[in-house]
């Protein structure tokens, strides 16, 4: 057979359309030998005790892998699908089929790029080159109007340049014809048990909506979100809701997971424009896929700051001495202040929660609460279906005060921002059952209520349980 043979290594890039590295092994006409390789690295536990992936995002993870082997099946080819460390795994595939070279795209966060480096110098001693590509972001690196070392410390300075004078390069459609070698050895699709999880038992009803991994289902939700519902016409008077499926895109699980690319949503919002026009909202929903960028070039421009308690401030916020018990309180949704159980509770739960939640969540913890803000992050790491290292840990080090927060003490108060986001309490009682029959005008402040209307028996279950806090309440947020 003429051409190379191509190793197609994938990580974070679940996907067929606009992805160079598999465009480009096709289009060297030789074969291609599409690898997966779940990494147990990944499923270890963290130095803060948390997971590195939870149950939640595990299954999102099966469900893409599998999405992105049915594609190849479809093209009359596979995806080798092996459990272990890529710098064993690969060097073994590329003996045995002959590889001429590696590709895969680059990452950002030390330990992920330390995989790489690892399978980059295991394929060195075999004479064979790990080719690297960028595949994550809106904007290509070599577009942006700055070298990395010198991009602003502050987005809306990186916003205005990078708008004035950046272009996002076109998609990569999906590849034509695809030549695999006969006889690949594929190897079984993982169950949630090889990795020590229990298959869940129910769907909670509750979540936002039915999160299933894969890019058959992210173009689904494309479509879904910019055509069958048009809900992105009042994306930015939307955006900081709290229930249902449409407040915003929910795209972002996806895009983690590399089944959507960010380019894809913004030539989908450049078509949208075509029909309907510009607008705040489309232009508020292409600032959100702005700020991943930002953060991923943040990360490469600071490295393992923003994995540091001072992040690249240099001062740390300060902590309190109890935090072990209020951090447990926090991540158990026992802090005793409904907004905030609330939104843990739907975390825990589904492995969503929404922009506003989050905002909000971290900001008590770090500020009201007086906790390490990386334990948090480290927690967020393992709970969200959407979990990437530069969104993840960048925001939070925004909200610490330790990152790109160009404000010198930026402080939720929790009360206000429940009341101006959740009016009638509806998010409240959804999440916190027992707080049903409490009307709008207490609900948000039940430790206010009579021992009367304490004794009923739901609420009693929350208000008198062993961990509810009213104490805690600090109300001196800016915001």
């Amino acid at each position: 057979m003429s051409g190379k043979t191509i190793l197609v290594w994938f990580r974070k890039d679940l996907r067929i359309h606009d992805n160079e590295i598999l465009t480009e092994a096709v289009r060297k006409g030789g074969s291609i030998i599409p690898v997966y390789c779940f990494d147990p690295r990944q499923f270890e536990l963290t130095s803060f005790n948390t997971s590195k992936t939870g149950l939640i995002r595990a299954k999102f993870l099966l469900e893409s892998v599998a999405d992105l082997r049915n594609s190849f099946r479809a093209a009359g080819g596979d995806l080798i699908i092996r459990i272990g460390k890529p710098e064993s795994i690969l060097p073994e595939l590329v003996a045995k089929y002959k590889v001429h070279e590696v590709y895969h795209h680059r990452e950002v966060a030390s330990e992920e790029t330390g995989v790489s480096t690892l399978v980059e110098n295991a394929l060195w001693k075999l004479k064979i080159n790990l080719k690297h590509f960028i595949g994550h972001t809106l904007y290509h690196k070599e577009d942006l109007p700055f070298p990395i070392n010198t991009i602003p410390d502050v987005f809306t300075n990186f916003r205005k340049k990078v708008e004035r004078d950046s272009s996002v390069r076109s998609c990569f459609k999906a590849p034509g014809a695809m030549k695999f070698p006969e006889n690949m050895e594929t190897g079984a699709l993982p169950e949630l048990s090889d990795f020590g999880f229990a298959e869940p038992e129910f769907f909670d009803d509750r979540s936002v909506m039915k999160f299933k991994g894969g890019e058959t289902e992210a173009l689904q939700r494309l479509q879904d979100y910019f055509w069958n519902s048009n809900s992105v016409k009042t994306y930015k008077y939307t955006r900081n809701g709290l229930i249902g499926a449409d407040y915003s895109s929910k795209f972002s699980a996806w895009i983690a997971m590399g089944c959507l690319s960010p380019r894809e949503v913004y030539w989908e919002i450049k078509k949208y424009e075509q029909v309907h026009g510009t607008s705040d909202s489309t232009y508020s929903l292409f600032l959100e896929l702005l700020w991943r960028d930002y953060f991923r070039y943040m990360f490469k421009k600071y490295g393992n700051k923003f994995f540091q308690k001072a992040g690249f401030k240099g001062v740390a916020p300060d902590e309190g001495e109890n935090q072990d018990e209020f951090f447990e309180l926090w991540k158990n949704a026992k802090t005793g202040i409904p907004f905030i159980d609330a939104n843990m509770r739907e975390l825990n739960s589904t492995g969503f929660m929404s922009n506003r939640g989050r905002q909000n969540v971290a900001s008590f913890l770090v500020k009201d609460l007086k906790v390490n803000w990386m334990w948090g992050a480290a927690y967020f790491e393992e709970k969200l279906i959407d979990y990437c290292p530069a969104n993840n840990w960048g925001n939070w080090a925004y909200i610490a005060g330790v990152g790109n927060d160009p404000r010198e003490y930026r402080h939720f108060n929790v009360l206000k921002q429940a009341m101006d986001y959740d009016p009638q309490g509806d998010y409240i009682r959804l999440w916190i059952p027992e707080l049903a029959t409490i009307n709008s005008t207490q609900i948000h402040q039940p430790w206010k209520l009579s021992e009367t209307e304490r004794a009923k028996s739901q609420l009693k279950s929350y208000l008198d349980s062993p961990s509810y806090a009213p104490e805690l309440v600090v109300v001196k947020g800016n915001k």
